[in-house]
């Protein structure tokens, strides 16, 4: 008898898709460096992404996400390093000869051309038959949601439509790579959280490895199973939405990706560190010494203020120094008990526990921070 369905514990973008042991990367690249001048814009990127993979390139302008990405298209060769994909070397081949669709930013569709003349350009520049070319389109727009568009034209279509025409564009040929430069980021609010959803059942639906260039943390945190997070031409850190935002590996991740406090604390012994007037347990291992400056990062939902007792670990004395409503939950800022300088932590209180703690603003509370949710960092923090 076969054992009852469950379902996950945590939602699919959340989970980290498992690989063969011994199935190669479907995309390799080793110690890539690209040079403009003086400035290096990669600084020997190393990463493997495995096939039917979503996977964000997600960091600040000029980090090098975008020159990885074209890099990687062959639109912008590296100064040095190689790239594999499908065990084929690609590193100096011109994007012509490279398999992989790419959608930018700025859509690119021929204004001259209907939609299914668009969608179907690739398959027309390779020869293939007309009946042939008509299906396939057919069958794409029919895939993005846009199956009576096909004798409009690109001026008659919203922006998000004509994204969508741009994404069956890329598909056409069935690529086995599917770049996204940023496709998302000339669209309002409303249109980006829609076409993310769609993108991502597209994605799953097609199974193609799917690379996108990315600055908005939450579209990264939402679409893709693993994130690249960039920084200075250099990857910062690669893993789960999950890993990147609870386990952040170094403070410029934790402060790019989400809201985070950071407070500066110094080593008192194994396991304890001093902030201000107050000792906190963490996880740290560091000795006490001279210059054993530490920064602790805690995110503002991870500060308890139901149901604490005086015997918890990390209990504090906090006044609320300022609430800052924002629809399901409050922002509000918290200034440490025998601390008279600028509130020293924030904290995301849901709506209902600033209802039913009746919390407002110069009211003192008593909130625990939890040591689980600490993350040490050495050194102090960074001047903003």
């Amino acid at each position: 008898m076969t054992a009852a369905w469950q379902a996950p514990s945590v939602p699919w973008h959340m989970q980290e898709k498992q690989h063969k042991a011994d199935a190669p990367p479907y995309l390799r690249i080793e110690r890539l460096k690209k040079q403009f001048g003086d400035f290096a814009a990669l600084k020997d990127v190393s990463l493997d992404i495995y096939a039917g993979e979503f996977v964000c390139f997600l960091g600040p302008s000029g980090c090098g996400k975008t020159t990885l990405l074209r890099a990687i298209a062959g639109l912008d060769i590296q100064t040095s390093g190689r790239i594999f994909q499908a065990d084929r070397e690609i590193s100096n081949l011109p994007a012509s000869q490279r398999d992989f669709g790419i959608v930018f930013q700025s859509y690119a569709l021929f204004p001259n051309l209907n939609v299914a003349a668009n969608v179907g350009y690739g398959l027309v520049s390779r020869g293939l038959p007309k009946v042939e070319i008509n299906t396939r389109v057919e069958e794409l727009l029919k895939l993005v949601g846009l199956p009576d568009s096909g004798p409009k034209y690109p001026a008659q279509l919203s922006g998000g439509m004509q994204q969508r025409v741009a994404l069956a564009r890329a598909l056409a040929l069935s690529p086995g790579l599917l770049l996204l430069d940023e496709p998302l980021s000339a669209l309002d609010a409303r249109v980006r959280a829609y076409l993310r959803i769609e993108i991502r059942r597209l994605h799953e639906r097609l199974g193609v490895t799917t690379i996108m260039v990315t600055h908005d943390q939450e579209e990264a945190l939402t679409m893709a199973d693993r994130i690249v997070v960039m920084n200075n031409g250099v990857i910062e850190q690669v893993g789960t939405p999950v890993e990147v935002y609870r386990e952040p590996s170094s403070t410029f991740v934790a402060d790019f990706v989400g809201t985070t406090n950071f407070l500066h604390a110094i080593v008192v012994r194994p396991g304890c560190v001093r902030f201000g007037a107050v000792d906190l347990a963490c996880d740290i291992d560091i000795q006490p010494g001279p210059g054993n400056n530490v920064t602790l990062a805690i995110r503002p939902e991870d500060v308890v203020v139901r149901d604490v007792q005086p015997t918890m670990p990390n209990c504090l004395r906090v006044r609320v120094a300022d609430i800052e409503f924002l629809g399901s939950f409050c922002r509000v800022d918290l200034a440490v008990e025998g601390d008279a300088g600028k509130p020293a932590l924030v904290a995301d209180f849901s709506i209902n526990v600033v209802r039913d703690l009746s919390i407002t603003q110069g009211m003192e509370l008593r909130i625990a921070l939890p040591p689980e949710r600490i993350r040490v960092f050495p050194g102090a923090p960074q001047p903003t």
